[in-house]
């Protein structure tokens, strides 16, 4: 069978892509919006991928069914001709529940944060007991190399998505999954062009917790308010709490980082009911990563995984590209890359990296705030609070949204640098480099690149100083917004 992917380029869908031709059939692709990782996935999986939504694409390919991204909408030249020409077509999510997910023990990670870590941490945890289970991971995690892969079955990890499925289909993705398991990380309000307000967000997780069965497990923070509600509207099936303190099931206690500073999240203790399980040492860093640990240590249990071998698993996870990725270091400037886009992601990645590197060396924080909710100026006011660890802080804001952020500019203060130019803003960032420096760039989407831009920059200038690169220039007098 022919499968055409409208929006192949998405996390999810470019593992809907993998999956699809594991299976054995004929994938191709179309997507406007092309950059790493996922673009350098499936030319690598040898899928063909075609910029732009061209109609005679699907005129020419003929496919036998079409598979399309939540991203796209009525309007769309492709979905149009789909359309009009009564081209089968499915959402990512229905495919995925009917080809891959129908007869397996699916373990599903949902919430507002933390989905991909975890979701990448708990497949790991199996795949080092033995199990070669199958995923989907709405990034690359480093121990795989790839976002999706059938698998053994019976056991499926799948990122949970409570964004919508498709233009037709305008229910959360995970209500297709029917999990055994269920990992609910956190709950806030976040996808403002889909809800409006956090309470039909709670309705979509409590539909999804209708669908898990009676002998299967749930999987919290006690202490979210908002998730405690979900559960309150009704829950069929066994839960497992956790929390700092052992008066959850789980619990955790951040002890010192093996270089004997303070805790950084770096090494920490397990408990399971008051009683100590062992410790991880790993390459982390922050509460948030250790948070998303004894989640999936706990979901891994469930099916059966003793949590010594899942502490023991964690000691070699690597993590997600693109979650706090380092990448490049540079005449003693370290260059990150991270997905974070909403303020509590953006706080937490902060946080972490602050405990790491101490109060002495600078981050500067590179932010493009590309998502649709913060467009929609849902977090103006709460940004500025969660970029706070920050020395100082950069902001990519093209002209069509610029204005739209001018709250979060003025409680920033003189720390924030706002740009409309990335070219500009980019020259201004290197001005006031210095050696020691971390910087943080932040963005779900390519940035354009500035990432090894940036580098490729500091490697020019570090030439040019001969070695003298305790600061390289001043900083420019005026921002361009």
């Amino acid at each position: 069978m022919h499968i055409h992917i409208l929006g192949i380029c998405g996390t999810f869908m470019g593992g809907i892509a993998l999956l699809a031709r594991a299976n054995g059939h004929k994938v191709t692709g179309q997507d406007a919006n092309v950059y790493p990782p996922m673009s350098t996935q499936l030319e690598e999986q040898e899928i063909d991928l075609i910029s732009g939504f061209d109609s005679q694409v699907l005129k020419d390919f003929s496919p036998d069914v079409v598979v399309i991204g939540n991203a796209l909408s009525r309007g769309n030249t492709a979905v149009e001709y789909v359309l009009e020409n009564n081209i089968a077509y499915t959402s990512g999510a229905q495919w995925l529940a009917e080809n891959i997910l129908h007869d397996r023990w699916v373990l599903a990670v949902a919430g507002t944060h933390g989905k991909t870590t975890t979701s990448a941490m708990l497949a790991w945890i199996l795949q080092y007991a033995g199990l070669e289970p199958g995923f989907l991971i709405g990034g690359v995690p480093e121990n795989f190399g790839l976002s999706a892969r059938n698998g053994n079955a019976p056991f499926f990890v799948v990122e949970a998505d409570e964004y919508d499925t498709a233009f037709f289909d305008k229910r959360s993705k995970f209500v297709h999954y029917h999990p055994r398991t269920v990992v609910l990380n956190n709950l806030e309000f976040d996808h403002a062009d889909i809800f409006k307000n956090l309470d039909a967000i709670k309705k979509q997780f409590h539909h999804l917790i209708r669908t898990v069965p009676g002998k299967g497990l749930l999987i919290y923070p006690s202490d979210d308010i908002a998730l405690n509600e979900v559960l309150s509207m009704g829950c069929w099936s066994e839960r497992e709490e956790y929390s700092k303190s052992n008066s959850s099931a789980w619990s955790v206690k951040l002890l010192a980082a093996a270089n004997g500073s303070n805790p950084d999240g770096s090494v920490f203790e397990v408990f399971w009911k008051g009683d100590s399980e062992g410790i991880v040492q790993w390459q982390l860093i922050g509460q948030h990563n250790v948070d998303n640990a004894i989640v999936a240590i706990a979901a891994a249990r469930h099916a059966g995984v003793p949590v010594k071998y899942a502490l023991e698993a964690l000691a070699e996870f690597k993590n997600v590209k693109r979650r706090l990725e380092i990448r490049g270091v540079v005449n003693g400037v370290t260059v990150y890359d991270d997905f974070a886009h909403h303020p509590t992601a953006i706080l937490t990645t902060l946080d972490g990296l602050r405990r790491k590197v101490g109060s002495e060396q600078r981050i500067i924080a590179i932010l493009e705030p590309r998502s649709n909710t913060m467009k929609m100026q849902v977090h103006n006011k709460t940004l500025p609070d969660s970029l706070s660890e920050a020395n100082e802080v950069f902001l990519y804001l093209p002209d069509d949204y610029s204005e739209k952020f001018n709250d979060t500019i003025k409680l920033l203060g003189n720390k924030c640098h706002a740009y409309n130019d990335i070219d500009k803003m980019r020259q201004a960032i290197l001005s006031i480099c210095r050696s020691t420096d971390h910087l943080l760039i932040m963005s779900n989407g390519g940035f354009s690149g500035i990432h090894q831009k940036l580098l490729d920059d500091l490697v020019c200038m570090g030439s040019e100083s001969n070695g003298t690169d305790t600061e390289f220039r001043n900083y420019p007098e005026e921002d361009v917004i």
